[in-house]
């Protein structure tokens, strides 16, 4: 009952406070429900079912209040594959709870969802947000990390000190505060390798995301389609300090300054209580 009436709380009011200690976060999430591969071929997909709702019911549990938004304002994808309680450790009641909240919160419909663009998150002020959160599935690849918007937001950010934090593929989204996203990813697709600019606002941050070994024991779930480059490649390529677990898929969260990153699904939870510490 109690994170009924937080959701019930969370959608009457908004982006307000629910109390005076209550902490305002912002979810972003990927308009796109693909990822182009080589070769012309494309993968259906969305953020993992895991890696939203797990941190999003621990936030709501805690009475902080969530705010959800795209670039473009239209509502995100989840991908099938992530539909499974292998993601949750196994707990079936977990799943069918996060799908079953997933439904309430109206996310993915496109009649009533409550999410909202990243300029429509600008009129309201940087300021009022207390943590940014992006979570994974192969979705920013395709389209947040050359967003100019989400740029903009995490820049502000960063410059602020307000906690970052990103899960499993979402720390691409970090290529977005470069000058020239659109440029470096570009010239990264197309010859493995990119000039990394001196200025960019992480270089030197340590950081993790889904690795290169995940992604080659993962890709079969691209139906025989080849990604155009793994994130491990850009984000060190474009400055950052890669860290992983010794066992892949195993969890691993890693913390520098403001920036909080996991590496897969399974470190969606760890992620999660950092966050909540954070905010108190």
């Amino acid at each position: 009952m109690k994170l009924l009436r937080s959701l019930a709380l969370a959608l009457a009011l908004g982006t307000g406070a629910i109390n005076a200690h209550a902490g305002n976060v912002l979810i972003v999430l990927s308009d796109s429900d693909r990822l182009d591969l080589k070769d012309g071929m494309l993968f259906k997909t969305g953020f993992y079912l895991n890696e939203l709702m797990q941190p999003v019911k621990a936030l709501l549990e805690a009475g902080h209040d969530v705010t959800f938004a795209t670039p473009k304002g239209t509502a995100p994808s989840v991908d099938k594959t992530s539909i499974d309680k292998m993601y949750f450790g196994g707990d079936e009641a977990e799943f069918k709870d996060s799908e079953k909240q997933l439904s309430e919160l109206g996310l993915l419909s496109s009649g009533r969802s409550p999410v909202v663009s990243l300029a429509r998150i600008e009129q309201i002020g940087y300021d009022h947000f207390d943590a940014v959160y992006i979570p994974g599935g192969h979705a920013p690849m395709q389209d947040l990390l050359v967003s100019p918007d989400l740029g903009k937001l995490l820049t502000y950010f960063h410059e602020k000190g307000k906690t970052t934090a990103l899960a499993c593929h979402g720390p691409i989204a970090l290529l977005s505060t470069m000058a020239d996203a659109k440029g470096f990813v570009s010239q990264f697709e197309a010859t493995g390798t990119a000039d990394a600019t001196a200025d960019w606002i992480y270089a030197g941050y340590k950081l993790t995301v889904f690795s290169n070994r995940e992604e080659e024991m993962a890709k079969g779930l691209l139906n025989g389609g080849e990604m155009k480059f793994y994130p491990q490649d850009a984000l060190t390529q474009a400055g950052g300090r890669f860290s992983r677990a010794e066992a892949p898929f195993a969890a691993h969260v890693i913390v520098d300054r403001e920036l909080v990153t996991g590496q897969n699904p399974a470190s969606a939870p760890a992620l999660a209580q950092e966050l909540l510490s954070r905010l108190r």
